[in-house]
């Protein structure tokens, strides 16, 4: 491995969204030995990239940040999302977040109250978000992800067959859910924003509820916000009013219940 795979590695470590981890758990999960992650660690604090706390542990340094934030298309989607997010946050009371595709990964572009952080990679199939990107995606994906299904929690739905009724759901126009999967006590639902012209979503927006109930009853605010979205990142066609608030695109949308 070069010298600039290793140190990427060791950034890598922190990809599960962990916030501040011990210098041997860095070295474990960067595959390296300890005294070759002490000196890229050490580079890696004197330009910014990683900082070292109190106790002795590292976290992700502010120049990461800064330079993440100049990546062209998630921060025009967090930016053009941002307002929705609010508006979702407060008619809800949950969490909420917008995702995006990044690989075999959720990405979390943007989140209001949700405990992952932006930036975080999350799974796809025990998220609300993945299982709709895996219902929509291509089938190299699905073969991918199925092939190697981790139980996350003892509610995570590690059956293929299972799934793919639910990607047969999901792609009929059901919203997409996940009870507990990969948080105890979080019930996920998530519907799409935009498409490809492949079909594949340009992002996705959800809302953590504490149970099913509470879930359905935030899902017909979250399709409208979601089509209030998708029209805003849609270049407006001629006699379309752009100017067509959040809010108000939101009583035009029917609700659509998780399964």
């Amino acid at each position: 491995m070069s010298a600039v795979g290793r140190a990427l590695s060791v950034l890598d470590a922190f990809a599960d969204g962990a916030t501040c981890l011990r210098l041997t758990t860095i070295a474990e999960r960067a595959g390296l030995p300890l005294p070759t992650t002490l000196r890229l660690v050490r580079e890696l604090v004197a330009w910014g990239g990683l900082e070292r706390q109190a106790d002795g542990s590292y976290r992700l340094g502010t120049r990461l940040w800064v330079l993440g934030g100049q990546v062209p298309c998630q921060r025009r989607l967090a930016e053009a999302g941002r307002p929705y997010l609010r508006e979702l946050r407060t008619a809800t009371g949950r969490a909420v977040a917008l995702t995006a595709l990044d690989g075999d990964r959720l990405l979390v572009v943007d989140e209001l109250g949700a405990a992952v952080p932006r930036g975080s990679y999350l799974p796809l199939h025990a998220t609300a978000a993945g299982k709709l990107f895996l219902a929509h995606g291509p089938d190299a994906l699905r073969q991918q992800v199925l092939r190697d299904l981790v139980r996350v929690t003892p509610y995570t739905i590690t059956a293929p067959g299972l799934l793919h009724r639910q990607f047969t759901e999901i792609r009929g126009g059901s919203p997409a859910i996940a009870t507990e999967e990969r948080c105890l006590g979080e019930v996920e639902v998530a519907v799409p924003v935009g498409a490809t012209g492949d079909g594949v979503p340009v992002a996705a927006l959800s809302v953590t509820a504490p149970s099913v109930p509470a879930a359905r009853r935030a899902t017909p605010v979250l399709a409208a916000t979601a089509s209030a979205l998708t029209a805003r990142l849609t270049p407006p066609s001629s006699g379309q009013d752009s100017s067509t608030s959040p809010a108000s695109r939101n009583r035009r949308v029917p609700e659509r219940r998780p399964r």
